[in-house]
């Protein structure tokens, strides 16, 4: 690990927080001595925690189970896939060799095993032995929740045979708390949640040998958890997922639930602002986090002792929140693609969360794909909800969000004027203060870069998330917020919301004061919808700057200029003209170091080139104008 880590790490945190860290270091130290071996951690009785979900699953449409079929052959064929890769295929006689679960399949190197203490492996290098989340994904153990579910359906003691030797191989290879399965606590949360709803969906139809090595992993669980939590800047989706997970492994072991029961309930009210949108400033991990409380909203219920109505209530306002995001532009800040139930790539992963929230509560909202895999579980929305149409303004969270007809096209349009990110490090936010994307007739047309890698991203992870790589303007070339670790933020830009005047001819204004103390200037985005178009006004308060303001096209996409007007095409089809004030433009895509050209990341571990339009010249206190219209369909 390098010293900087430490450093940047330290200045983000308070007298508490340090005293915390070095309380966490000496019971660190001692589970060196004393915590190692199965023997520690018997197997009690285990109690059924969502017996409700084996009944649900029964009922799976004919389209669930196709994909629950298809998604068994693979994972039965030695096939897995995930963040963009696919692992080494395996033969159906050895499926769960004991490499596999320290096996990066990018870089095709172990990490460490058995032979090496959790805490003394830097999961955090990134270096030659590749990015931890590619090993972490396949040791959460979500294959084995669809092979379950399949298995419930179908018979196919195939599945029964994979589901126990996948549990008796992780078992085998993963002795508490040895190698690189028990690093972090919202992996032991999300591998004991898979195992939780396996067993509750075949339970009866695995081994006694099969159902104790569970029970020693979930109590292996149950001694981590809550020793080793996320706390003060670390606690984001990860303390929500790592409490959910202690909270339903308590209910399995018939333990005590009620203070991680307690401490759950308080996150939601924090991680999920009262707008619906997520304080981390992301919908997928605001989803992720969403999906963990519904989980342990549904597992109250089942016990008869269900979660307070605000709560609930508080899930809902999110699944409101995101039947006003773009359908298929629903994505700003991080993604790593973390769920908790999973079935596969997922594409709609926010969608399909809130339609679940939806299913439970029994509300209407948008409906989910015919072979949605959490729909099986939770059921579907009550109704269709009303189309989102209009203005609408997030104002805790920090987004504005317009919908609406123009010249002949539908648009969807999102207006970022939240904080960075969450807590004192921000981990997962985006320098993007002041940046907006843009869909026509549901298809991205700007949009925001994505996310590519974590640790192993180097320059790239930094330019992902910079300002330049957003649509907003930039002062030569630096970010709003200064960058101090791949989850770490030092200065840190406060945007604020200035008018939200909805109507026929909305307006939009909002600044941030990220460039004040390095070149004494705040930047002030003004929107303003006229009547065949939008306006878009950018002013650097108290002095000029040579800028830059970006628009990042979507993948596929192609630009045409002509003088001062850009033309958006997609094929042959003309979707937008942006006019500048003066042709100072460069375009273009790719490039071997950040900054050369455009770059999208349609998902984790995967990247594109793609254009990038770039205005180059002074704006001071008057301002520089810059019209958005889409072109009226052939």
């Amino acid at each position: 690990m390098r010293i900087g880590w430490y450093i940047n790490r330290l200045r983000s945190m308070g007298p508490a927080e340090v005293l915390h860290r070095l309380m966490e270091q000496r019971r660190r130290i001692a589970s060196r001595r004393r915590d190692d071996g199965w023997e520690r951690y018997p197997s009690p009785q285990l109690h059924p925690v969502l017996p409700g979900f084996r009944h649900a699953a029964l009922a799976a449409t004919d389209a669930q189970r196709q994909a629950l079929a298809a998604a068994a052959q693979e994972m039965l064929q030695g096939r897995f896939s995930a963040l963009g890769r696919t692992w080494p295929k395996r033969e159906p006689d050895l499926l769960f060799p004991a490499e596999l679960w320290r096996l990066d399949p990018v870089t095709g190197r172990l990490w460490p095993g058995p032979e090496a203490h959790t805490f003394d492996i830097d999961f955090r290098d990134g270096g030659e032995l590749g990015d931890i989340k590619y090993v972490w994904e396949i040791n959460r153990l979500q294959q084995l929740p669809p092979l379950a579910a399949h298995l419930l359906l179908s018979e196919d003691n195939r599945s029964r045979s994979a589901i126990e030797l996948a549990i008796g191989s992780w078992h085998s290879a993963n002795p508490p708390f040895r190698g690189i399965g028990w690093a972090s606590g919202i992996e032991v949360a999300l591998r004991a949640i898979s195992l939780i709803v396996t067993l509750d969906l075949v339970r009866d139809r695995l081994d006694p040998a099969t159902l104790r090595k569970a029970g020693e992993i979930l109590a292996a669980s149950a001694y981590w958890l809550p020793r080793f939590p996320s706390r003060y800047s670390s606690a984001n989706n990860h303390l929500v997922a790592e409490l959910a997970g202690e909270y339903l492994v308590g209910l399995a072991l018939g333990a005590e639930t009620e203070i991680a029961r307690s401490a759950l309930l308080n996150e939601t009210h924090k991680q999920i602002l009262a707008d619906g949108a997520g304080a981390e400033q992301t919908p997928t991990y605001a989803a992720f986090s969403a999906e963990l409380i519904l989980l342990c909203a549904a597992a109250a219920r089942q016990a008869g002792t269900p979660f307070p109505s605000a709560v609930e209530a508080r899930l809902g306002a999110f699944a409101n929140f995101v039947g006003w995001l773009p359908q298929k532009a629903a994505r700003f800040g991080d993604d790593d693609e973390g769920h908790v139930l999973k079935l596969g790539d997922e594409p709609n992963y926010v969608l399909s969360v809130a339609a679940a929230i939806h299913g439970l509560l029994g509300t209407p909202g948008n409906a989910p794909e015919p072979d949605d895999f959490r729909s099986l579980f939770f059921g579907a929305p009550s109704g269709p909800a009303p189309a989102a149409h209009g203005l609408q303004t997030f104002a805790q969270g920090g987004l504005s969000v317009w919908r609406g007809a123009m010249n002949g096209r539908n648009v969807e349009l999102t207006f970022d004027h939240g904080p960075l990110g969450y807590l004192s490090i921000a981990a997962h936010g985006h320098a993007d203060a002041l940046s907006l994307t843009l869909c026509i007739d549901g298809e991205p047309v700007l949009v925001d870069p994505g996310t590519w890698l974590y640790g192993s991203g180097g320059a790239w992870r930094d330019w992902f998330r910079s300002t330049p790589a957003h649509n907003t303007l930039n002062i030569e070339g630096k970010s709003q917020s200064t960058i101090a670790g791949n989850f770490n933020w030092s200065h840190k830009a406060v945007a604020a919301l200035v008018e939200s005047e909805p109507g026929t001819h909305w307006r939009l204004s909002a600044r941030h004061d990220g460039y004040r103390s390095r070149f004494g200037v705040v930047h002030q985005r003004t929107l303003a919808r006229q009547a065949d178009g939008i306006l878009i006004t950018d002013q650097l308060l108290g002095g000029t700057r040579q800028s830059e303001i970006v628009f990042q096209l979507a993948a596929g996409l192609h630009a045409d200029r002509h003088e001062d007007t850009v033309t958006v095409l997609r094929g042959d089809e003309a979707l937008l003209a942006i006019r500048f004030p003066d042709a100072a433009l460069d375009i273009g895509a790719g490039g071997d170091m950040p900054g050369q050209g455009g770059w999208v990341s349609l998902r984790f571990g995967t990247r594109q080139q793609a254009e990038r339009l770039a205005w180059h010249g002074e704006v001071g206190e008057a301002g520089i104008d810059i019209h958005l219209a889409p072109i009226h369909p052939p």
